[in-house]
């Protein structure tokens, strides 16, 4: 059993270096599925999604070679094979990709229903009304969704109206529409900035792809896609964590790889809260006096420009040290207040109602054994552990590693006191007694 060891207190001073866009990543990678030749994906998070990724893409067929540690060269010229290997898929939430890029590629797709944090129901029917709309047949059975277009035809382009503002539907009807015949109309379209990353890239590579960014999204169909390099932006939802830990803990980090413009609905909370923000060409300066208790704000999640749901935990510890009353409502998730109970381990305040947290702001924390519910919520409890008095213990430390590269070098490196340790799991000693 591996777990995260911190010794809270330490206000945080130094650099931070942010990696590429996890939510990015896991769809890009599977756009090489659609070019014909090698392309060459650079700034590439090392996290276990991304291997995860990369692994399907080999099972597949595909050629990997690493050329850096976070550069890539992906050749799917001579996958045949359209059936993804459900061991590795059931792990992330970003495997229903593959169907995108599968279906359009071949005309069929078998990929299993995606797994990775639980955090409610993760429905694909708007995805699959695209597909739908685009002339393909859907089902699901023996653990597969089975997509195809009869007699082995191209997809065909499409209006398709997205019934809510889906990131996941809008990139995965994009990758399928990208070598469909005629033009493909997504609108109500979600905005977030790794859905302009996946457009880009896959017009960097051929596609004719315009509006992603807006609620419109026309996408052109064009026959094949060439090689070529692309470098991935880097991560909004990392760059947010570290400034939320920086007013946790106070103290004053420049965070360094980042688009400032993608942080402005995290940095106005923040600055609300008290805590000063310092915007630069690709870094932001976070300033927090330790001495100088937060200010209370409320806040509601929402798709982008919106507050980012993935930030929700690690700003609800932020608030839960602030002075006066906070409210959090949770407009994306149904699951994601499953963090609580961790956090009131170690003395915060939380009251929750349905969507909706009441936050009353302690003092301080009190360090705890806690546990990483999913990915952003054990970010939180990172957080809350380097701000609180004591030692805190932070189990399930692999959901953390799915979207956070070198968290603890990181960290350590700008004064936190953090480190892995290794313990023996007592039910296989148990075993082998």
């Amino acid at each position: 059993m591996t777990k995260y060891v911190i010794r809270g207190g330490k206000p945080l001073y130094g650099e931070i270096d942010i990696s590429g866009a996890k939510n990015a990543a896991v769809a890009i990678i599977p756009a090489a599925l659609l070019v014909d030749g090698v392309c060459r994906i650079e700034n590439i998070p090392q996290i276990s999604d991304v291997t995860m990724i990369l692994n399907i893409l080999q099972e597949l067929g595909a050629d990997v070679r690493t050329v850096n540690r976070t550069t890539v060269d992906i050749d799917c010229s001579h996958i045949r094979n359209a059936r993804v290997p459900n061991e590795l898929a059931r792990k992330i939430r970003a495997s229903y990709y593959l169907i995108g890029a599968l279906l359009g590629r071949f005309g069929s797709a078998q990929v299993p229903p995606p797994g990775g944090c639980h955090l409610g129901d993760r429905p694909i029917d708007q995805h699959i009304k695209g597909f739908v709309a685009m002339g393909a047949e859907v089902d699901v059975r023996g653990g597969f969704v089975n997509a195809w277009v009869k007699d082995g035809k191209r997809l065909s382009g499409a209006q398709v109206y997205l019934d809510i503002v889906s990131v996941g539907a809008t990139m995965n009807i994009m990758l399928a529409a990208t070598l469909a015949e005629g033009t493909t109309v997504i609108e109500n379209a979600a905005k977030e900035p790794h859905i302009v990353d996946l457009a880009n890239f896959l017009n960097s590579m051929g596609a004719r792809i315009m509006g992603a960014g807006t609620d419109v999204i026309k996408i052109k169909g064009v026959d094949r896609l060439n090689g070529g390099t692309y470098s991935i932006i880097p991560d909004q939802i990392e760059a947010g964590t570290y400034m939320a830990a920086v007013a946790a803990t106070g103290g004053e980090v420049l965070i360094k790889n980042v688009i400032p413009k993608h942080l402005e609905c995290i940095t106005a909370k923040l600055v609300e809260t008290g805590v000063e923000v310092e915007e630069r060409d690709d870094a932001v300066l976070v300033r927090r006096d330790p001495s100088v208790r937060l200010t209370r704000t409320n806040i509601k999640t929402l798709p982008y420009p919106g507050f980012p749901t993935d930030m929700q935990p690690q700003m609800a510890v932020v608030l839960s040290l602030a002075e006066g009353t906070s409210v959090v409502t949770e407009g994306v998730w149904d699951n994601r207040y499953r963090y609580v109970d961790e956090i009131r381990r170690m003395g915060a305040q939380f009251q929750v109602d349905g969507k909706v947290a009441v936050i009353e702001g302690v003092d301080h924390l009190t360090g705890a054994p806690v546990r990483a519910c999913d990915l952003r919520a054990g970010a939180a409890m990172v957080i809350a552990g380097l701000a609180a008095h004591g030692v805190t213990e932070v189990d399930c430390i692999h959901y953390i590693e799915r979207g956070y590269e070198d968290i603890v070098r990181k960290l350590s490196g700008v004064g936190a006191d953090i480190r892995v340790v290794v313990t023996p799991d007592e039910d296989k000693q148990a075993q082998v007694g």
